[in-house]
């Protein structure tokens, strides 16, 4: 699922955002203050940062920069929102880094399609409706599975691991990365539910004498496994 971060100081703008992005599909974290989301970014990346230019703490033009001159987050896709409507200030907020500028007011729906617009040119399987590596084929919008021409039958998670981890194959994960992209970092959960849910994905996955598509990496976590289209190819 792909996850955005809303840093946004208005409550009302920020619960209206968080509402119409979920709907859409997207995992949504919000933050109030600039500090506050730096502290959030330093702990893991969204796919997409939705930035106000002015916040208590620190400001979003500031928190762009830091960003920017920070090799872990130079090309996170950033969305600046702004009530600034002036030339220099447009200018300025791209020449910071930003990726787009939506000057408020705005349109909710002109926001969701440049937020799906930005996802497209810098990760296009974030927003493609089909993932499909190997024999195994994932369907977003059916919410479907199937593997070698046979349907797989996952539970809601376990559909949403799948997903993560077939984004990045070759990625490896720690239970902690999994538990903040999977479920969310307001869900609170032991970290040993990801192998309990990692243990489910594999017993629906490998039917038969097919390839495991998952890798246990001894004290680091769990990867979709780079090599399995062609061990796929092969079975």
């Amino acid at each position: 699922m792909t996850r955005v971060l809303i840093v946004e100081d208005e409550e009302p703008l920020r619960a209206l955002l968080t509402y119409n992005l979920e709907a859409e599909g997207f995992q949504v974290d919000v933050a109030a203050r600039g500090d506050d989301a730096a502290v959030r970014l330093d702990e893991g990346l969204p796919d997409v940062l939705v930035l106000d230019w002015m916040l208590p703490g620190l400001s979003g033009i500031e928190l762009c920069r830091r960003l920017r001159q920070d090799p872990r987050s130079r090309r996170l896709p950033i969305i600046m929102l702004t009530a600034r409507a002036d030339e220099t200030d447009r200018v300025r907020g791209l020449a910071t880094g930003a990726d787009d500028y939506v000057v408020k007011p705005f349109s909710v729906p002109e926001l969701i399609a440049r937020v799906r617009a930005l996802l497209r040119r810098v990760d296009p399987d974030a927003t493609a409706s089909r993932l499909v590596v190997g024999d195994i084929e994932l369907d977003r919008e059916t919410h479907r599975v199937r593997r070698s021409g046979r349907d797989v039958h996952l539970g809601p998670t376990e559909f949403k691991l799948l997903d993560f981890l077939m984004r990045s194959p070759g990625r490896v994960y720690s239970r902690d990365q999994l538990l903040d992209g999977v479920w969310g970092r307001d869900v609170y959960v032991d970290d040993r539910t990801v192998d309990v849910h990692v243990g489910r994905l594999r017993r629906s996955l490998n039917h038969g004498d097919l390839p495991d598509p998952i890798r246990t990496v001894r004290g680091a976590g769990y990867s979709f496994d780079e090599r399995f289209e062609e061990r796929a190819a092969g079975a």
